[in-house]
């Protein structure tokens, strides 16, 4: 069972979206009351990798509702492509973080962040690698924040499909090399990917 301390208002805080090529980097901070972590437990709620597409759906929905009963709180940031472009994917994650935890309805007394890296935040934190399978305010982030994520590629899709982003969520898959060199980049790749530069270096369109 993933830890969880509700004496006091920690958030947990990860990210979803560092590796692809395509899409925003999403961040998420959760903060659990003992009601929604018992409930939560209960779930299944872990580790978002740990879970398939349609149990991380449900947990999602469960984390949502009790979102809505207010017991716990929940804020869902983006860096978008400019963002990364700009800052590189470290520095856009770690802003989008910060911008979560800053976001959240209550302010933490603590963060937890999965990983090594801190952002700046508005209150004590501290980072723990592979967070997401140890603290469960960690892993409902880790679930809130690749949800949404797979949303919004999907929505993407639909509006340049083609890429396979409902199915790939913008990694670098066979199908998502092939339609690149087929279709071309698009708005929403990022230039400063290497791969996605190597294309424009040679095919300097895009759509």
């Amino acid at each position: 069972m993933l830890e969880a301390d509700t004496t006091e208002l920690i958030a947990g805080v990860d990210e979803a979206g560092r590796g692809p090529w395509a899409g925003p980097v999403v961040a998420a901070a959760a903060i659990l009351t003992a009601e929604s972590t018992d409930i939560l437990q209960r779930a299944g709620v872990n580790d978002s990798k740990a879970l398939t597409k349609v149990a991380r759906e449900r947990c999602f929905e469960i984390i949502r509702e009790e979102e809505s009963r207010g017991t716990l709180w929940l804020s869902i940031e983006a860096a978008e492509v400019p963002e990364i472009d700009a800052h590189n994917i470290l520095r856009a994650t770690l802003r989008a973080m910060t911008r979560a935890v800053t976001a959240l309805p209550v302010a933490p007394t603590r963060a937890l962040i999965d990983g090594n890296q801190m952002p700046e935040l508005p209150c004590p934190g501290e980072t723990v690698v592979r967070g997401d399978s140890k603290f469960l305010a960690i892993a409902a982030a880790s679930i809130a924040a690749k949800v949404t994520r797979d949303r919004l590629m999907a929505a993407l899709a639909r509006d340049h499909p083609g890429y396979g982003w409902e199915r790939n969520a913008g990694y670098g898959t066979a199908e998502h090399r092939g339609a690149l060199e087929s279709l071309g980049v698009t708005i929403h790749h990022r230039r400063s990917f290497a791969p996605i530069r190597k294309l424009l270096d040679h095919t300097p369109t895009s759509r």
